[in-house]
């Protein structure tokens, strides 16, 4: 067994005869450094994210693969995406970009964005304020914490114009181009489709085969990637699975684009209530209960705006060795 000193000779030894590294190397538009990453973890409603405070430049600080990397449960952090807090466009106080944990960008997300306004909340406890406008690629969206720790966020109004979820479906109606309970056919089954986008594009479905859809009995890992990649949705969709247990009260499942199975979505506990709104089923004001927990989504007739309620908590904090992203 070699000795302690012997061992460090040998070390400085081997370091003289190798030639200077550089420790900041460059990835297509992304530096990589050598020095810890800063991040925190947030969840809501077991939707889990890797937040990175990124508002010292306009662009990401990882590349997709690298941020599909991070969210590895058993090599990474693990998480359904990670988020990133970038500098302000026009008059916002913050813009977010996220990349799912394929590596995809999806336009916005639900749950993701009350993340990141309880991450930023929490990062800037000597700000004023604590309602944000945030630019998205789905366009403006403002959350605001609430004293009881919820975070209640204005999501804008649904789009239902068939080209702009978008969906080849045919419309059901002429004066906004909407799909509303269409028939499609998947995995031997043909489901009642109403199609809605929320700056993302969503297929609900209420009803299969004429009946209402028994969530218990649904196989979601083999029928989810059916709907998602179905050539109705050229952008592909994610699809939300609902059970109504009241006009004020449903149950959701989700499979969502790029991420698949997900405890909750914000963006997709949105477009259901939308839905069963558009298909006459349930009321404006409803909770959907998801494996992760409930969401309160209220669609005002007023101003034609969703609103969505929940938690948005952080989980733990760190910093990623520079070497895991080399």
């Amino acid at each position: 067994m070699m000795s302690f000193s012997a061992r460090t000779a040998a070390t400085q030894l081997s370091s003289s005869r190798m030639p200077a590294q550089n420790n900041n190397r460059q990835k297509g538009n992304v530096r990589c450094q050598a020095t810890p990453l800063r991040f925190a973890k947030y969840q809501g409603l077991g939707n889990d994210f890797i937040l990175i405070d990124n508002r010292h430049q306009a662009s990401p600080v990882l590349t997709p693969e690298q941020a599909a990397r991070m969210c590895d449960r058993n090599f990474g952090i693990g998480g359904d995406g990670v988020i990133f807090a970038l500098p302000p466009v026009g008059d916002t106080d913050l813009t977010m970009r996220i990349y799912n944990s394929d590596g995809s960008e999806p336009e916005m997300c639900g749950n993701g964005i009350r993340c990141l306004a309880r991450f930023v909340a929490d990062i800037d406890t000597a700000a004023d304020s604590t309602q944000y406008k945030i630019h998205t690629l789905a366009g403006l969206i403002q959350p605001a914490m609430r004293p009881d720790g919820q975070v209640r966020v204005d999501m804008g109004e649904p789009i239902l114009s068939a080209a702009q979820v978008p969906t080849t479906l045919q419309s059901t109606r002429a004066e906004d181009g909407a799909v509303i309970a269409q028939k499609l056919d998947v995995a031997g089954k043909t489901w009642l489709m109403t199609c809605v986008s929320m700056g993302n594009p969503h297929a609900v479905t209420y009803t299969a085969d004429e009946v209402p859809i028994d969530l218990d009995s649904l196989d979601l890992s083999t029928i989810g990637p059916l709907f998602e990649n179905n050539a109705a949705f050229p952008a592909k969709t994610n699809t939300e699975f609902v059970q109504i247990l009241s006009p004020s009260h449903v149950r959701m499942i989700v499979w969502e684009r790029g991420a698949g199975r997900t405890l909750a979505c914000g963006t997709g506990a949105c477009a259901t209530v939308v839905a069963g709104v558009l298909e006459g089923k349930v009321e404006r004001t409803c909770r959907v209960d998801l494996p992760g927990g409930p969401l309160l989504i209220e669609w005002n007739e007023q101003d034609n705006r969703i609103y969505m309620t929940g938690p948005a908590e952080r989980v733990f904090g760190g910093d990623l060795a520079g070497s895991y992203l080399e």
